[in-house]
């Protein structure tokens, strides 16, 4: 079997690590990050996300970790339910957690952190992939670097990154007392104009999850993005809302607080090109609404692996998982606008019953 470099070592990289080491191929993992570096946010997993998980990790590990969610409660600001919708298998847990469980099943000796890979182009149909002044010898070069790729942007440079109208703020509070006041619910509070949510998972009997999400065209973050600056953002915007969200707003440390600015392609790129393939947000940057990052990224990597274990042409293998899985996402895509156009309208006008999660 080929040698594979995976160059990321996020949730696809890490998920495509470990079906390939179930499978027994060889690859080696590149991260520019520190192995401690786990700032970031939350990830919602449906129930298919959970079953791809299932087959690459103890699944007990992840349910330690994170909590299933019963109910999609959606409020107004104040507090007001407007609509509830029970969930079918809705899982939260944190990105730290998941990426250290993910972590796990990958030998120490096939991981590298504190590595930036150079691309520098291409070689008889092979990618010039450097480290440290050598040469990465690889047969197989998996990108998983991100909404933001660097291989990919080097690769199809006229594409398009555009802004999405809506970044959000996402932080985990430790807080047994407020805790104790939410049920294993999904939680969303949205401003009467549209434009501005606040949404609340629980994680574990002291852990929450929070989020906001707002119209970039309307509200503004200073961009030091220090703690201060979030958390005085987050005082001037959802202050007086719910005292729910007060209390959390207020008792919350902004030291870990992530700062999400979305983008998405004008138009998706080949999955493929050479030798490189790509994985998970590398391939097709998906918008927070579609709650399907985890799970997309899971698929991509178990459609990968059993295409390159068929041992078929290289190019071959490539177009079967790109025609496997690019009309999915494309659905994904467009559910996600269908949501964001949702809210950035006034509470009045949106439907009732629509949940923040992108279904096939």
């Amino acid at each position: 079997m080929s040698k594979v470099a995976i160059i990321g070592a996020g949730v696809s990289g890490l998920s495509m690590a470990n079906y390939l080491e179930k499978n027994n191929i060889a690859y080696h993992i590149y991260e520019r990050r520190t192995q401690n570096d786990l700032k970031g946010h939350g990830f919602i997993l449906p129930k298919e996300g959970i079953k791809h998980l299932s087959s690459i990790i103890n699944i007990d590990d992840l349910y330690e970790k994170g909590s299933f969610l019963k109910k999609y409660i959606h409020y107004s600001q104040n507090g007001e339910v407007i609509s509830e919708k029970d969930l079918d298998d809705v899982f939260v847990v944190s990105r730290s957690a998941l990426i250290e469980i993910l972590a796990q099943g990958v030998p120490a000796e096939k991981i590298s952190y504190e590595k930036t890979v150079n691309f520098n182009g291409f070689s008889n149909g092979k990618a010039d992939i450097s480290l440290d002044g050598n040469t990465l010898d690889a047969d197989v070069v998996i990108a998983s670097d991100g909404s933001r790729s660097r291989i990919r942007r080097n690769i199809f440079q006229d594409e398009i990154m555009k802004a999405v109208l809506e970044n959000e703020v996402v932080n985990i509070i430790e807080n047994e007392e407020l805790a104790s006041q939410i049920e294993s619910n999904f939680l969303k509070f949205h401003h009467e104009n549209g434009g501005l949510t606040f949404g609340v998972l629980k994680l574990s009997s002291s852990k929450i999850l929070w989020y906001c999400q707002f119209d970039i065209t309307k509200f503004f973050i200073n961009e030091d993005y220090t703690p201060d600056c979030i958390r005085q953002f987050m005082l001037d915007n959802f202050g007086n809302w719910n005292p729910l969200i007060s209390s959390i707003i207020e008792g919350s440390s902004y030291e870990n607080a992530h700062i999400w600015r979305v983008y998405e392609l004008e138009k998706l790129n080949p999955f493929h090109h050479e030798n490189i393939v790509f994985i998970g947000d590398a391939a097709h940057p998906l918008i927070p609404f579609t709650s399907q990052g985890v799970t997309s990224a899971l698929k991509d990597s178990f459609t990968l692996t059993n295409l390159l274990l068929e041992g078929n042409d290289l190019q071959e293998t490539f177009e079967k998982y790109e025609e496997e899985r690019k009309p999915e996402i494309e659905i994904h895509i467009k559910n996600g606008r269908a949501l964001l156009e949702q809210f950035l309208l006034p509470l009045s006008e949106q439907p009732k019953n629509t949940l923040p999660i992108s279904y096939k």
